[in-house]
């Protein structure tokens, strides 16, 4: 038999608080910069209750679209090494200019779920 004293702590405790994806969000840190006939996107992968950027992050499967649908048009969007912690940089080269998104993942240390997110983009050709 549980005694009221025991009852009233785990009543009081509640349940335990659990991150996960829906705890992040990925952010344009600054506007795009063309770099030669490239254009490099820095990201910040952002925890939301503290509101500061993850460090150790490893984004996935970074794609880079404008338009929706069949009519979409893709452009190579690849990782490239970070300038600073907790800032992700990723390499396109679109084949045009205009309003395109930036789909991607990222896997947080300790986290188990994938962070996914959009960022909507107008990008110069």
């Amino acid at each position: 038999m549980v005694g009221p004293a025991l009852v009233a702590m785990m009543m009081l405790a509640g349940d335990p608080v659990l991150a996960g994806p829906q705890d992040y969000r990925f952010e344009a840190a600054g506007p795009p910069v063309k770099a030669g006939e490239a254009t490099l996107i820095r990201l910040r992968l952002v925890h939301l209750p503290d509101g500061k950027p993850v460090t150790g992050a490893i984004l996935i499967q970074p794609k880079l679209e404008m338009g929706e649908g069949q009519d979409a048009m893709t452009a190579p969007a690849n990782l490239t090494a970070s300038p600073e912690p907790g800032l992700y940089v990723v390499e396109t080269r679109p084949s045009m200019g205009g309003e395109w998104v930036l789909s991607v993942g990222g896997k947080v240390p300790g986290e188990a779920g994938t962070v996914r997110g959009r960022i909507t983009l107008n990008l110069a050709q």
